[in-house]
């Protein structure tokens, strides 16, 4: 069995065809071609927390500089950040990592 994707890590029900798309919708890690292969993952499966809008206890999430301290937390970064080990990607290609100062 290759590496899982978020969505089956979680089990959230959000990929295309999954239990919860009609409540909830798609989640946009599930769909996000620009990211496949990154971790080797399926679309953005295994760099979900760099996709804006995906779900986290229940809510949208926005940018991963806004939700940067929930997503580290979560076993999905933990698990895929260890798998990966040095060859591990923060980012999406091409993503800017920016903090807003205010």
């Amino acid at each position: 069995m290759g590496k899982m994707n978020c969505w089956e890590i979680k089990k959230c029900g959000r990929e295309p065809g999954g239990s919860k798309v009609k409540d909830l919708g798609v989640c946009p890690a599930a769909t996000d071609s620009s990211c496949t292969g990154v971790n080797c993952g399926e679309k953005g499966g295994r760099v979900c927390w760099a996709v804006a809008g995906t779900f986290c206890g229940g809510k949208i999430q926005c940018s991963f500089a806004q939700k940067q301290v929930s997503c580290m937390s979560c076993e999905v970064f933990k698990k895929i950040k260890n798998e990966e080990g040095n060859k591990f990607t923060l980012l999406k290609t091409g993503q800017i990592y920016q903090t807003s100062v205010r």
